[in-house]
């Protein structure tokens, strides 16, 4: 494993990102370089108040430990709780405009004794649905990954991202994956820079062509009440966020993910041939968008 090659290729990602972004909104994001006792620390991006992103955070970790926490290892648990070295990329976008959607992309790749993985994806969670974006950008996620791979990283994406809970998916899904290993280092690498590389083609078009949609109260109202369930998945069923807190990682920069406005509404129900009923009918279901 060329750790140096992954850790270089994941800053420049950020980097990337972070410069694509702020050439949309206008704004400058905020840098937090930070270092953690255990060994290793990070670069933190952050950009709130912006002109289209509310909050936006686009996060670069390097951290090693003495013992790998249970969270990191779901797929091999023997390898709990030996020496680890992990490294990645994490974005979590809000923009402010209900009619855009919020996104989340990760790669990350991991090392324990003689054990490497890398793992990763992007998924895609509206408030107020629209076809021809779900179908952008999984069409972009399949390219990223390949016809071959795409169903099963879909799959997984979909049963992943779902609030057992609520009996609802976060979102419209995309693509997910860990515990990448097989056939060799290469391959498993070049797919990681491929998710990456086509992040900002899968979501850049549907911020252009949702950024300038008039809403008011109302779509706030609902964005900040299904941003709840972004909350909840990320405090209850997300491994990253765990993995973060279970390592003693930074948790300002850990938490960065969490919506900056957010509701929630007993027993709400959405009202009937309304829009964001049709989110929950038609959007709110694993579908084959590509």
């Amino acid at each position: 494993m060329n750790a140096t090659a992954v850790s270089d290729y994941f800053t420049g990602l950020q980097a990337r990102v972070v410069a694509a972004l702020e050439g949309i909104d206008g704004g400058t994001f905020r840098s937090d370089a930070w270092t953690r006792a255990e060994g290793g620390g990070g670069i933190s991006r952050l950009i709130e108040e912006g002109a289209l992103f509310e909050r936006a955070g686009v996060n670069y970790s390097r951290v090693q430990g003495a013992a790998l926490p249970a969270s990191a290892s779901a797929s091999r648990p023997q390898l709990a709780g030996r020496a680890y070295d992990a490294m990645g990329v994490s974005l979590v976008l809000h923009p402010r405009n209900p009619y855009c959607p919020t996104v989340h992309m990760n790669v990350r790749c991991f090392a324990a004794g003689d054990a490497w993985w890398f793992g990763g994806g992007m998924d895609l969670t509206p408030y107020y649905g629209f076809e021809e974006d779900a179908q952008h950008f999984h069409a972009t996620c399949k390219a990223a990954v390949g016809n071959n791979l795409h169903p099963g990283f879909k799959r997984w994406c979909d049963e992943y991202f779902f609030l057992k809970h609520r009996n609802e998916p976060r979102g419209v899904g995309g693509i997910f994956f860990d515990d990448l290993h097989e056939p060799d280092f290469d391959t498993c690498f070049s797919l990681v820079r491929s998710v990456g590389d086509h992040f900002l083609a899968a979501y850049l078009p549907i911020l252009e062509r949702r950024r300038e949609t008039p809403y008011g109260e109302r779509e706030r109202d609902f964005q900040a009440y299904r941003r709840g369930r972004y909350v909840e998945f990320n405090l209850v069923y997300d491994r990253g966020t765990l993995f973060g807190l279970q390592s003693g990682g930074r948790t300002e920069a850990i938490l960065m993910s969490l919506p900056p406005r957010v509701t929630w509404r007993y027993d709400w129900k959405p009202e009937g041939g309304s829009a964001e009923e049709t989110l929950y009918k038609e959007f709110l279901r694993p579908r084959d968008w590509a």
